[in-house]
């Protein structure tokens, strides 16, 4: 019995200093941890926020040519439509190919 009791004295005497200094350890690598996590996560904030801004530049665009000249647009592509037939008659290349009938 008295072997067993220096045995456990040995094993406070050297065990609970290990233990303190792997804890301080893995305290230290999860405080790394986290501050990549930390730097990561911002750097994709950034990103996307970036990109946020471009999508919403496009679309600020988009309204002003819908909201500008939206529907005096179709007919404009359609008059350069009819501008080319007029130019390509003869061609054997069909402009109205929407158009079943006709081709």
């Amino acid at each position: 019995m008295g072997e067993f009791i220096g045995l456990v004295a040995v094993v406070m005497v050297f065990g609970i200093p290990m233990i303190a200094i792997w804890t301080s350890h893995r305290q230290k690598v999860a405080k790394m941890q986290i501050e990549t996590t930390a730097e990561h996560t911002a750097e994709k904030a950034a990103q996307y926020a970036s990109h946020i801004q471009l999508l919403e530049d496009r679309v600020q665009v988009l309204e002003r040519i819908v909201t500008d000249r939206g529907y005096d647009i179709a007919t404009q592509i359609e008059a350069l439509r009819d501008t080319r037939s007029v130019e390509q008659s003869g061609s054997g290349v069909p402009l109205n190919v929407g158009n079943k009938a006709e081709v």
